[in-house]
């Protein structure tokens, strides 16, 4: 699941109204943007941290990508917030366990004791939307049970109902180069369908069946008769945290970086789908290259006139071809030609330096140099002429943070890569 940590942290009583919450953030001083709290010093950041994991959410979701998204956080107050926000990725506060049991025998329809032969009261892991547990099914196999906290529901729709929490995540991740209202549907359906573990299950048989047969991909084992809409049971597995793959011998973190890039970039071009929370958590590092992925709570799908469209893209990076892929990215995005179309094609040439310049080191100053880029050419559009302004496809918003959070990861990883022939492996030619 998303935010995993070796452990969870204390329990806290998840505040649920709509008034509640913005009231914490208010008291972060949030109210105008994200600023406030991703610019925060030591104690500031820590009481961020604090505040954020309690009210767990979408709120929390914005803290969190400021601890491992480069470029979120100013470079002189990295340091104290990335520290203390890396608490709140590892040690979300965690639900009673009495509230667990509640939810588990709700949904699964019998006493915990009659669905597993052992089932850890403590938490392994716990995160924004829910938490983890170990157990034993009655047929011996040891399983990883995601257990949604009780309230979440009216947290997330507290949060969505907060402009503040939206302004948060739109202005970390360039929200506001979309259309208002497309954007507000789009980032509202996809936080929904997390608290939907149902449908988590069923994206997680699509991304097992994509990559089958791939022997450095894993995707958990699904136990559909031990999950509903609040429970997901999968096979329990293990390996080393981001942390520790960061500093693995520099052979392991090459095999990692092209197995994470295929797995993501498959994901895109070929099932038109992409799991949009690239979170250092949701990944664990295994012997030979092989990862193991482990949520599929925030998937977007690419509409299918879209994909053809993005294969092009692709294409054009992969051969080098700037003129092909200028025509692409207007194609994609719908520009009107003008200075914004100029823009955003430069922009989006930027992104793509790990395929047109392959093999390709991504740094951390390059991937936060991405999302400076962003906040400048947001800056700019507000002067460019009506007639020549745009709007972007408001599902490319959990494109960008998925981008954001993607490089960022495979920053950490610090290798060189040969991204073009990965690609050239998987992705389907062109009609």
């Amino acid at each position: 699941m998303s935010d995993e940590s070796a452990m969870a942290g204390p329990e806290k009583k998840l505040p649920s109204s709509r008034l509640g919450r913005f009231a914490r953030l208010a008291a972060l001083g949030v109210r105008t943007g994200a600023g406030a709290v991703l610019g925060a010093e030591k104690a500031a950041a820590e009481r961020a941290a604090d505040v954020l994991g309690t009210m767990r959410g979408l709120a929390a979701k914005v803290g969190q990508m400021g601890s491992y998204v480069d470029g979120l956080v100013p470079e002189d107050k990295r340091d104290a917030y990335e520290a203390s926000l890396k608490l709140l990725r590892a040690q979300a506060p965690r639900s009673s366990a009495a509230d667990v049991r509640r939810v588990v025998e709700e949904d699964l329809g019998g006493p915990i004791d009659a669905l597993f032969a052992h089932f850890d009261e403590e938490p392994i892991a716990s995160a924004s939307i829910g938490q983890v547990h170990r157990a034993t099914t009655r047929s011996g196999d040891e399983v990883a049970v995601k257990v949604q906290h009780p309230g979440i529901d009216k947290a997330v729709e507290a949060d969505l109902a907060n402009a503040s929490v939206l302004e948060m995540m739109g202005g970390a991740l360039g929200g506001r180069r979309f259309d208002s209202r497309a954007f507000l549907e789009v980032v509202s359906a996809r936080f929904r369908e997390e608290l939907d573990y149902g449908l988590e299950a069923e994206r997680l048989s699509a991304f097992a069946e994509l990559h089958r047969g791939d022997p450095h991909i894993r995707v958990p084992r699904l136990f559909p008769d031990l999950s509903a809409r609040r429970v997901l049971t999968t096979e329990l597995v293990g390996g080393l945290g981001f942390d520790d793959a960061c500093e693995a011998p520099e052979a392991d973190r090459l095999r990692w970086a092209e197995t994470l890039w295929r797995f993501v970039f498959k994901g895109n071009l070929v099932m038109g789908m992409f799991n949009a929370d690239p979170h250092p958590g949701n990944y664990f590092f295994q012997d030979d290259g092989r990862v193991c992925f482990l949520d599929y709570g925030c998937v977007q799908v690419i509409p299918p006139d879209q994909r053809p469209k993005a294969r092009a893209m692709h294409w054009a990076a992969i051969d080098r071809d700037r003129a092909r892929f200028d025509g692409a990215v207007s194609d994609l995005i719908g520009a009107k030609p003008g200075r914004l179309e100029r823009l955003a094609r430069d922009y989006t040439r930027r992104c793509f330096e790990p395929l047109f310049d392959a093999p390709y080191r991504i740094t951390r100053t390059y991937a936060a140099g991405l999302v400076d880029g962003m906040k400048d050419m947001a800056k700019a559009a507000r002067k460019i002429p009506e007639g020549e302004f745009f709007t972007m496809p408001a599902e490319m918003f959990f494109m960008n943070r998925l981008q954001f959070g993607f490089y960022s990861v495979l920053a950490r990883l610090d290798v060189e890569v040969d991204y073009a022939a990965i690609e050239r492996a998987f992705i389907p030619p062109l009609a």
